[in-house]
């Protein structure tokens, strides 16, 4: 990793771990920004807000051509998850067959709001970063939907895994990982390195069961993750990419991501590593 590579990992970690800290005593007590997690646990939003700051802070920082539709899809994830977290009644629909039931019914739910605020917000970053791969040419088109789809498909693939504690970071650490050790990709590494911080600097919070990323910081940071993953120059490696993600998205309306984790030993094995017993 270079060293500007390093330095917006540890800005962003050190950025994360900072807010965090400072949004756990300042809402400590208040039942609004409090969860139940998986085991009946208290887990607090806080980390989730935090997260979500630092990711807009950390691609507002980034170089052009890629800041304006970080800024952008992230800033828009982190204010619709906000308000899902924290204004979605009870019982309200979940999952994306559930809120598109409930719009085919006339029902605008706190998810829904998300879901058409994301997909909007990328498929506008999409175009962003269509355009400066095309140097400005008129025929973007297809390339922008594509991308705005991975954007989108992304930031909520990462806000599937947030069910467990650490889940949610790991996965963004992996994938950011990934997407750094490609050289091709040297928009998408920048985004890399300030996603996993943030991932990075949530982490041991998110473990120990004391906060959690919910949809604000989970969605965030996978709009992030996936505009990296649409800054990519090859089409190809683009199409794999969504292709993955659309295929995880619709496997989770099927089949339970715990389940598969919990039945295979190796997966569970680095699923539970780092979080409490």
């Amino acid at each position: 990793m270079k060293a500007r590579g390093l330095q917006r990992l540890v800005f962003s970690a050190a950025l994360t771990g900072a807010a965090q800290e400072s949004l756990l005593k300042l809402t400590a007590g208040r039942a609004a920004w409090e969860r139940q997690n998986f085991r009946g646990n208290t887990v607090s939003l806080a980390g989730g807000v935090a997260a979500a700051a630092a990711a807009v802070i950390g691609a507002a920082r980034l170089p052009a051509p890629l800041r304006a539709p970080a800024v952008l899809v992230s800033g828009v994830a982190a204010a619709t998850g906000c308000a899902d977290d924290f204004a979605a009644e009870p019982g309200a629909a979940k999952g994306l067959k559930g809120h598109l039931k409930a719009l085919a019914r006339g029902e605008l739910t706190t998810g829904a709001v998300k879901l058409l605020g994301i997909s909007g917000a990328a498929v506008l970053g999409g175009g962003m970063v269509a355009r400066g791969r095309a140097g400005g040419k008129a025929s973007v088109a297809l390339d922008a939907l594509t991308s705005g789809a991975l954007i989108a498909g992304t930031a909520n693939l990462v806000n599937l895994f947030d069910l467990r504690p650490g889940r949610a970071v790991k996965v963004c650490i992996a994938l950011a990982a990934g997407i750094a050790a490609d050289p091709r990709n040297h928009g998408g590494r920048a985004l890399a390195h300030t996603a996993a911080g943030v991932a990075l600097g949530a982490a041991p919070r998110d473990l120990n069961e004391t906060t959690m990323l919910g949809d604000v910081g989970a969605n965030a940071l996978g709009a992030l993750l996936g505009v990296a993953l649409a800054s990519h120059p090859r089409g190809r490696t683009r199409a794999g990419a969504l292709a993955a993600v659309t295929g995880l998205i619709l496997a989770s309306e099927k089949v339970s991501f715990s389940k598969v984790i919990e039945s295979r030993p190796a997966l569970a094995r680095l699923d539970a590593w780092g979080r409490k017993p």
